[in-house]
């Protein structure tokens, strides 16, 4: 979907997506999509699978309900054939053969399911439920751990839901319903999911919106429309992980071209071949065996090209040596360490500037510089701005004189710390409620961030000092990182409604691209070849990671 004016959905339709019509050279499959009710279909997804492959690639039909897979993409064999369409569900035969020597062909027939519910994403949930977008803000933290399909179809009534968040606020945010990981009692461990104020509305929100009071859900489902047009010349390649508890948070592309990704939920590393699949498990060793969770999130490139990823509740953080092979842990001095130490941030990119690999402590909002030389780290304390204000930061990239530029998750400030002063200069974001989240400094040096809560994206120019902002057309979009591009693009994923969004900041165009399966999408990085942006994130529940190509 391209769009810059108001939004609107429907009621009854079919999901958005991104289409491959049009594309240049041989077809591997291709036919086109229609239903009894649409003889046309536009904004289809098609995946095909091959069996026994851990690849599959999706395309979208086009104006005229035609899809097309390059030959290169699909080798001759039998493929399992899925589409996404909500309110659709395919019909017929679900694999077809694509022969040795020729293209293959497949005309897809759908017809309209008998349970729309089960299709819904998290974003079309809280555009369906009961009550204002301010009423039920608070579900977004619930993303984090599990989709909203398991609070909509509970019979949980309201006093059961109270119970379930003051258990939920005792997780680790790495956890899943297949993998929970208590944290260890303190600050961290002791917070309740839902504030204790909220907690009675939100309890009765809920109760209103799940089976409790009633067979089915009381309310009219409303979906995201289908893509159209730009938003559907795309190609998606998901590769799946070998082990299905993998939780890869960030995703990012080496200067040789190989796919690293973190594991939110265990002491690993991957790196994979996006040639063949192949998939190395690099484990990280425990720091810390008294029971604290286990997983680390932020995953980033050094300039000598070794790979960094943040500990987490592991208290500390890891270096891959490139030249070597062989990972240290980085652990925090045990003078520093609580049952709380978070260390969710790393910050190599500019390390060559003065030597000092950056990360943060969640748990107080300090933030530590290590020397990678030494091993030893300084901890630098609380920011604070001037004034002896504290800007507590999540996000934390560093500037191109490697400063950590901070972003306050739990309010509407970006904070820029001078680490000689040791205090942060602070600018407030126009959108109120803004929460930036994470992103990134480009080559200019301005820092490009989400606005989660703001559902937008945010400049900040260190040179006028001024923040500009753009709003993203989708509700509920929930931008968790953006990323920039030398052609004047910037990247998004959301948590909430399975799409990818493409901006431009010339025009304020935003494109939509969605994705063939539920992807709960965390950091966004994009690989730069030439023209072409190729776009990597994981799927943290999914245990898979994605590739999105635009086609222009």
């Amino acid at each position: 979907m391209q769009r810059q004016a108001k939004w609107s959905f429907l009621a009854a339709g079919v999901a958005a997506g991104a289409l491959l019509a049009g594309t240049a050279g041989a077809q591997g499959l291709a036919g086109s999509v229609a239903s009894a009710a649409e003889p046309v279909m536009e904004g289809v997804l098609v995946t095909a699978k091959k069996e026994g492959s851990t690849i599959a690639v999706t395309v979208v039909t086009d104006a005229q309900g035609k899809y097309s897979f390059p030959a290169d993409r699909l080798d001759p064999g039998k493929y399992n054939i899925a589409i996404r369409a909500v309110g659709y569900v395919l019909e017929g035969a679900k694999s077809v053969e694509v022969p040795q020597g020729k293209p293959g062909a497949y005309d897809i027939k759908l017809g309209k399911t008998k349970n729309i519910a089960a299709q819904l994403s998290n974003g079309e949930w809280l555009l369906s439920m009961p009550g204002t977008d301010k009423e039920k803000q608070f579900l977004d933290a619930c993303a984090g751990c599990h989709t909203y399909q398991r609070i909509v179809n509970s019979t949980y009534e309201a006093e059961d839901f109270l119970a379930i968040f003051k258990r939920m606020g005792t997780y680790s945010p790495g956890s899943m319903p297949t993998k929970p990981q208590p944290l260890l009692p303190g600050p961290r461990g002791e917070r309740p999911a839902v504030s204790n104020a909220n907690a009675p509305k939100a309890s009765e929100l809920l109760a209103k919106a799940n089976l409790s009071q009633q067979p089915s859900h009381a309310y009219e489902y409303k979906t995201y429309p289908r893509p159209k047009g730009r938003a559907t010349r795309v190609i998606v390649t998901e590769y799946d992980l070998p082990r299905k508890d993998w939780e890869p948070h960030d995703v990012i592309v080496d200067r040789e071209g190989m796919v690293w990704f973190s594991d939110f939920g265990d002491q690993f590393m991957g790196r994979m071949d996006p040639k063949t699949g192949k998939v190395e498990s690099i484990a990280l060793p425990v720091m810390k065996n008294d029971g604290s969770p286990r997983g680390g999130l932020e995953i980033g490139e050094a300039p000598n090209g070794d790979i960094w990823v943040s500990g987490m509740y592991q208290g500390g953080v890891y270096q891959w040596n490139r030249a070597t092979g062989k990972v240290t842990a980085h652990k925090i001095p045990e003078k520093w360490q609580t049952p709380s130490t978070q260390e969710s941030m790393v910050s190599p990119q500019n390390s060559n500037v003065d030597g000092y690999v950056w990360t943060n402590d969640q748990q107080d909002h300090s933030l530590l510089r290590l020397d990678p030389k030494t091993g030893i780290f300084e901890q630098m304390g609380e920011t604070k701005d001037a004034a002896g204000k504290p800007i507590p930061g999540y996000g934390m990239p560093t500037d191109l004189k490697n400063r950590p530029m901070l972003h306050e998750f739990s309010g509407t400030r970006i904070g820029w710390y001078d680490p000689e002063k040791k205090v942060a200069e602070v600018f407030t974001t126009p959108f109120q409620g803004s929460a930036p989240r994470r992103g990134r400094v480009d080559a200019k040096g301005r820092l490009f961030f989400a606005e989660y809560r703001g559902n937008g994206i945010g400049m900040f120019d260190p040179e006028t000092k001024a923040i500009k902002e753009w709003k993203l057309p989708t509700p509920w979009s929930a931008p968790y990182d953006v990323v920039a591009t030398s052609k004047g693009e910037v990247w998004t994923g959301s948590m909430l409604n399975d799409f990818v969004a493409r901006l431009d900041t010339k025009t304020g165009d935003v494109t939509d691209y969605l994705l063939p399966k539920t992807t709960n999408i965390r950091r966004v990085f994009v690989q730069e070849q030439g023209d072409k942006q190729t776009l990597w994130v994981g799927s943290n529940h999914g245990a898979s990671v994605v590739k999105v190509e635009p086609l222009d």
